[in-house]
């Protein structure tokens, strides 16, 4: 048996320049960091030659064509796994809440399919190929910042490069800058499930009209990563987060609605200084940045939704568990 255990993601700056129709142009970047939530994969050897898959439902199947999981179909024909195994997901958060779960799942999964095969894929090899499959293989209309977040995990800045490369760094800043900036955060559940796809669809038809917007947002990245290196006014680092928020609402008419926009003020006018809707937008987890003594009433403010307290993952996408 093999176990894999791949975290999720909350990012601050820059979401939308990691798309193709934005970084093909010019570089895109992204500021973000690994929460200590993950999804599991198992992978198992089957007493047949069948295959069983098991995630909100249940598979079993005698060819690799019949899985109708598209992810979990086309990761295994690419590792060469179509028979006699039996894989599980299992996630702390559900699917469709803008922490990058999508991603994660697939970078688990091929963490764990590649293991199982007896090969050792690094980060930016986990990163590529998941990429490839979810971008290149089933299309889908999403960016490349989940994919390495989940492989390489920590807090980190991403460039995504018009040549298609990325360079991955980690942000280095004092223990106290790093501590105090983590105090500030809050995170809470909005309640839905939301289908990114159509707000990212959206923000790639929109991208070329929206360049300065996007621009700008490319630019929060850079201030942000000089404030937490320096290591003071750690407070501007809400300011620019509520100046992203503004930026990408702009982005596609889908980013926000009336009851996220109005949890947000209800927080600001509590004390947050500013936030963000993680992922795409529509629907998740509200992320918001304000002073610790601000909290109680922030929470007090939003007592509608349920909190999530969260610590932070140092670490990608690991096997955890190697059988026989």
């Amino acid at each position: 048996m093999i176990i894999s255990r791949t975290p999720f993601r909350i990012s601050f700056v820059g979401g939308g320049t990691d798309l193709p129709v934005y970084y093909s142009r010019r570089a895109g970047a992204v500021i973000s960091i690994t929460l200590d939530k993950y999804v599991y994969i198992t992978v198992n050897r089957r007493f047949d030659s069948t295959l069983r898959v098991s995630y909100s439902q249940t598979e079993i199947v005698d060819r690799l064509d019949e899985v109708r999981h598209p992810l979990f179909r086309e990761t295994m024909r690419m590792t060469g796994v179509d028979s006699g195994v039996e894989i599980t997901s299992i996630a702390d958060v559900p699917s469709g809440t803008g922490l990058g779960s999508s991603s994660s799942f697939t970078v688990g999964l091929l963490h764990a399919l590649q293991a199982y095969q007896g090969r050792y894929k690094t980060p930016y090899e986990l990163a590529e190929e998941a990429c490839h499959l979810e971008i290149d293989v089933l299309g889908e209309p999403i960016g490349k910042q989940d994919q390495y977040a989940a492989a390489f995990g920590g807090f980190r800045r991403y460039v995504f490069n018009p040549d298609g490369t990325v360079w991955v760094d980690p942000l280095i800043c004092s223990p106290e800058a790093r501590q105090t900036f983590f105090n500030h955060l809050l995170l809470f559940y909005l309640g839905g499930r939301r289908d990114a796809r159509s707000v990212l669809k959206e923000q790639s038809e929109n991208a070329l009209r929206n360049m300065d917007c996007l621009d700008r947002m490319r630019d929060l990245v850079e201030r942000f990563w000089k404030v937490l290196v320096l290591g003071n006014s750690v407070g501007e680092l809400g300011e620019l987060m509520h100046e992203g928020w503004m930026f990408k609402r702009r982005l596609a008419g889908n980013v926000s609605n009336s009851h996220i926009d109005e949890c947000y003020e209800r927080a600001r006018a509590a004390g947050a200084i500013g936030g963000k809707v993680l992922g795409a937008g529509m629907g998740g987890f509200l992320l918001l940045f304000c002073a610790p003594e601000k909290h109680a009433a922030v929470r007090g403010s939003l007592r509608d939704l349920r909190p999530m307290d969260f610590g932070f993952e140092p670490e990608g996408s690991k096997i955890i568990y190697v059988g026989r």
